[in-house]
């Protein structure tokens, strides 16, 4: 009753109303406050991140993560795509209980491991299972470190000379050039060759107007390149980065298009 008899006694002479209005700006003054300290630490952060690399944001945002699952989209050699993984390429050295890599393709998969510390966006396999009815079993068990002997790293492929409006009748284009690189579409074709049927492979290369202007025969691959040509099988054209061989005799060329013969090493879209 007191403190009730109290209250309206500072109503009645104003000075209630003092109270209050003193409390509201501090009050104000204090959720000012709050927002200037948390949109200083919001732009400091995203300042940061723009001042990362791609393979750093790559791996904060993966820093961790060392279990993924999904059902394996991609495999060649060593290295297994899952989109759970998005972002790295995941590798197992060693042969697998129930058959090679490719065995794991179009199944549901469970992997475990960790990210590379010499290369953020290989994560190194130490467990592989596969899913079987309700149960998982394990088909791949870590035994060694990985040799990456045909990975090529981002920074390397700065090495290739890009090549531009090769001609059959200019050599030049492409001789003493080593390691170059060229936009193309892949090309798998059959032909016969003394009496017997062969597969070939090019490069098939076009101008502005959609025009085929030469091939470039495809010898071989490195499993990381054909692992890529598989990731990128919803694109038409890429980027090929190869070593360079021997050039096709300037009377074929002029015949067949066909350019010279080389060594692919990586494929992706720039």
């Amino acid at each position: 009753m007191e403190v009730r008899a109290m209250i309206y006694r500072k109503r009645a002479s104003g000075e209630g109303n003092y109270e209050f209005k003193k409390i509201s700006w501090i009050l104000t003054v204090s959720l000012f406050a709050l927002f200037f300290v948390l949109a200083g630490t919001v732009a400091c952060n995203k300042k940061a991140a723009e001042t990362q690399t791609p393979e750093q944001q790559g791996q904060v945002i993966k820093q961790g993560a060392n279990e993924f699952e999904g059902v394996a989209k991609v495999a060649q050699g060593k290295y297994l795509y899952i989109p759970a993984a998005q972002g790295l390429d995941i590798v197992a050295q060693r042969q697998f209980s129930s058959g090679d890599l490719s065995a794991l393709v179009g199944k549901e998969v469970k992997v475990k491991g960790q990210i590379s510390p010499q290369i953020p966006s290989i994560f190194l396999a130490e467990t592989i299972e596969v899913k079987e009815g309700i149960l998982w079993k394990n088909v791949f068990t870590k035994s060694g470190e990985p040799v990456l002997e045909d990975y090529l790293d981002p920074k390397d492929r700065d090495a290739f000379v890009t090549l531009k409006d090769l001609s059959v009748d200019r050599a030049d284009g492409w001789e003493g050039k080593g390691k170059a690189k060229i936009y193309g579409k892949l090309v798998k074709t059959t032909v016969t060759e003394g009496g017997a049927q062969k597969e070939m492979t090019y490069i098939s290369l076009f101008d502005d107007k959609g025009k085929e202007t030469g091939r470039i025969i495809i010898d071989k691959f490195t499993d990381y390149a054909q692992y890529y040509v598989k990731k990128l099988r919803l694109f038409n054209k890429f980027w090929f980065y190869f070593n360079i061989k021997d050039s096709v005799d300037a009377k074929t060329r002029r015949k067949t298009k066909e350019l010279f013969h080389a060594d692919v090493v990586f494929t992706g879209l720039f």
